[in-house]
């Protein structure tokens, strides 16, 4: 199955997202490749750290921001469990993406700004609707979520009606996410026990059972 994190608004957390998701698969013991398909190359980055710091390998990590990537990630799919996409906010690759993927997950974080981001992505997803033969799965991400307040309930809210639906699991807004990206680790690498590794099991077995 390919999973592909999109938003055409950047700082939303979609590398942090994707490289939690397939860790969390692998640690599963699931074969994982996640795609970067960001020009900025971000998840890239973050497995080369890994390898400076001499930790092990948890997954596979590619490079493939161009508009070919519906023709190229099957391929790669086909030898792994799960393909995540890392995408980016080249409208080419974007749309590239969204032809290429099984589920869209569109990261937001709660603001207004993000939500009115989100309306371009809505109308890329129903044109690949449109050029697609197989099913295109949509949902909503709440990342970067500070607990308890206004703006997250009013996030929640507005999204608890909305096509494509919202995830059950929101990921909370915190520093050690960051702290873990800059020594190449995942966040149950530095903080085990942590309210962020149950959000993000959570948030990795929600996004399973809706592609099983």
């Amino acid at each position: 199955m390919i999973v592909a994190l999109l938003n055409h608004k950047g700082g939303v957390g979609k590398t942090t997202l994707a490289l939690h998701l397939a860790g969390e698969w692998a640690r599963q013991g699931r074969s994982v490749t996640l795609i970067d398909a960001d020009p900025q190359g971000s998840a890239l980055d973050w497995s080369e750290q890994r390898v400076r710091e001499r930790l092990p390998r948890l997954f596979g990590v590619v490079g493939l921001a161009r508009d070919t990537l519906h023709r190229e990630a099957p391929a790669i799919a086909r030898g792994v469990d799960h393909v995540v996409i890392d995408g980016p906010r080249v409208a080419a690759v974007m749309r590239s993406a969204l032809l290429a993927a099984d589920l869209v997950l569109l990261p937001v974080q709660p603001s207004a700004f993000d939500g009115w981001a989100s309306a371009g992505m809505l109308t890329l997803i129903d044109e690949a609707r449109i050029y697609r033969r197989r099913r295109l799965l949509a949902r909503f991400v709440v990342n970067r979520c500070g607990a308890h307040t206004a703006i997250a309930r009013e996030t929640v809210k507005a999204l608890a009606d909305h096509d494509p639906p919202m995830l059950r699991q929101r990921i909370g807004q915190r520093v050690a996410f960051a702290d873990a990206a800059k020594t190449g680790r995942l966040i149950y690498e530095i903080s085990a026990a942590s309210s962020a590794v149950r959000e993000v099991k959570a948030f990795a077995a929600e996004v399973g059972r809706i592609i099983r």
